[in-house]
C-alpha cells in the first residue's frame, strides 16, 4: 500500500532547532526519517512525500536516507506551501488512484496503529480516521491545540480546532480513497484549503468512519505554542541536547524537576551568602535550573510517562523555587544598608510572580484556540524571570532586577486581565 507524507511545512514553531520543520532533528533521527520508519514497520513499502518549504534541501536529505535505507521515496512539490495543508494533499491527485495511508510529518505514533488500520474494510468513496477518545487520560496531547473530532455511531460528523462539541482527538492518520482529493477540491472552492475541510465534505455525506486508536500513543511533537520567549530561543535547543542523554538513563521525569528545584534553591542559598561572586554563582545555578525544567516535560512525552501528578509536582516546585529565589535576592539587597525600600520592591516582585504564574492557565487555554498553526502567542513568564536575575546579576544590578521582574510580571498580570475580560 502506498504512503502519503505531508512535509512542506515551515515548522517556525521549531525554527530555532532547524531551517525545516521535517528535517527538525528528534534525538538524533530526523522526524521525517521516523515517520518513514514507522510506516515502513507496519508493512507500508511505497511513499509519495510532498515537500514545500525548504524543498530542494529536504528532497537531497530524503535522497540519501532513501538509498541507505533502501526505501523508495517519489517526491512531489508543493509551489503553494505556505497555503493550508489540502492543497499538499491535492498535489497527490495524479499519482495516488487507489487506496492509500496519509500522514504527517510531525506525528510520533506506535506503529501497531498502522498495522491495523491498513487491514480495514473502507468503502468507496469513503476515509478512515484514526481517532483518540482517551481525552482525559493522554496526557501527550495539548487539548487546547488538538484537532478535535465528533464521532457517532462510529462516523465522524465534525473536525476540526474549533471544534465545539467534540469526543475524540485527530491523530493525523488516515486511510483514505481517492475520494478525498475531489473533497478537497470543494473545500477549496467554498474558501477553506485545509486537510479538515475536505474530511469536514466527505462527514457531512457520511463518507468518514472513526478508527479507534485504544491504547496506542500518538505525539505532535511540535505542540510548544506556550513556551516564552527565552524558552524557544535559549532554554529549549538546548534543554533537548540534555534530553538526548537522560534518555539513556532510568531517570524520571519528577527527578528531573527535583534537580531543577534544588539547583534553584542552592542558588538562593548562594544570594543569602551575599557578595558578588556569590550573587554571580547564585544567578548562573537559577539559570542552569530554568533550562533543565525543561528536560522534565521533554522526557515524559518522549519516554510516554506524561502525569497528572507529575505536571502538578513539577508547578509545585517552580513556586517555591521562585519565591526562595526572589526572597533571598530582596535579602541580599536589604543586608548592607536596610533599605526599607528594598523589603516593598521584593514583595511586588514575588506576589506578581506568583499572579503570573495563577493567571497563566485560563490565559493559555484562550490563546492555544486562538492560535493559527506555525504561530507563537506573546507570552511572558519563569523563563524571562530567571534570564533577568541571570544577566542582572552578572552586570551587579541585584535591585534593577527586583524592580523589573516586579514591573513586568504585574504588568502582564494586567495585560492578561485585559485580554481574558474582552474575550468574553
Amino acid at each position: 500500500m502506498k504512503c502519503l507524507i505531508i512535509a512542506a511545512g515551515r515548522g517556525s514553531r521549531l525554527s530555532s532547532r532547524g531551517d525545516s520543520k521535517p528535517l527538525t532533528p528528534l534525538l538524533g533521527v530526523s522526524l521525517i526519517e521516523r515517520v518513514i520508519l514507522t510506516a515502513q514497520k507496519s508493512g507500508l513499502t511505497d511513499f509519495y512525500v510532498v515537500t514545500g518549504y525548504n524543498g530542494e534541501e529536504v528532497r537531497e536529505y530524503l535522497n540519501r536516507f532513501s538509498q541507505s535505507s533502501n526505501i523508495p521515496i517519489t517526491h512531489i512539490t508543493n509551489e503553494e506551501w505556505e497555503k493550508e495543508n489540502g492543497i499538499s494533499v491535492l498535489k497527490a491527485k495524479g499519482l495516488l488512484h487507489e487506496n492509500f495511508v496519509l500522514l504527517m510529518t510531525d506525528h510520533i505514533f506506535d506503529e501497531s496503529i498502522l498495522v491495523k488500520l491498513k487491514h480495514e474494510n473502507l468503502a468507496d468513496g469513503e476515509v478512515m480516521l484514526a481517532v483518540d477518545y482517551n481525552l482525559k487520560t493522554n496526557k501527550l496531547v495539548d487539548g487546547n491545540d488538538a484537532t478535535r473530532v465528533l464521532v457517532k455511531d462510529n462516523r465522524i460528523l465534525d473536525t476540526g480546532k474549533n471544534t465545539k462539541n467534540y469526543n475524540a482527538y485527530d491523530t493525523g492518520i488516515f486511510l483514505c480513497s481517492p475520494a478525498l482529493f475531489s473533497a478537497i477540491e470543494e473545500s477549496v472552492h467554498s474558501g477553506d484549503s485545509s486537510l479538515s475541510g475536505g474530511i469536514r465534505v466527505l462527514a457531512s455525506k457520511g463518507k468518514v468512519q472513526a478508527f479507534d486508536i485504544k491504547d496506542a500513543y500518538w505525539i505532535d511533537t511540535l505542540r510548544k505554542t506556550s513556551d516564552g520567549p527565552i524558552s524557544r530561543h535559549l532554554n529549549r535547543p538546548l534543554s533537548t541536547r540534555i534530553t538526548r542523554h537522560l534518555l539513556r538513563t532510568d531517570i524520571t521525569p519528577n527527578h528531573v524537576s527535583l534537580f531543577s528545584f534544588i539547583l534553584a534553591m542552592l542558588g538562593a542559598l548562594f544570594f543569602f551568602l551575599g557578595g558578588y561572586s556569590n550573587l554571580v554563582i547564585g544567578a548562573i545555578l537559577a539559570q542552569v535550573s530554568s533550562i533543565i525544567d525543561g528536560c522534565d516535560g521533554e522526557v515524559a512525552r518522549l519516554k510516554f510517562q506524561v502525569t497528572e501528578f507529575g505536571g502538578w509536582f513539577d508547578a509545585v516546585l517552580d513556586r517555591y523555587a521562585d519565591a526562595f529565589l526572589l526572597f533571598s535576592l530582596t535579602y541580599y539587597v536589604y543586608l548592607p544598608n536596610g533599605d526599607i525600600s528594598a523589603l516593598f520592591i521584593g514583595f511586588l516582585a514575588i506576589i506578581g510572580t506568583f499572579m503570573n504564574s495563577y493567571t497563566a492557565d485560563k490565559y493559555d487555554g484562550l490563546m492555544k484556540r486562538r492560535l493559527k498553526p506555525g504561530k507563537f502567542y506573546f507570552r511572558m513568564g519563569r523563563d524571562v524571570r530567571m534570564f533577568i536575575i541571570f544577566v542582572g546579576a552578572l552586570f551587579n544590578q541585584p535591585l534593577s532586577v527586583l524592580a523589573l521582574i516586579a514591573l513586568l510580571m504585574n504588568a502582564e498580570n494586567v495585560r492578561r486581565i485585559v485580554v481574558l475580560h474582552k474575550s468574553e
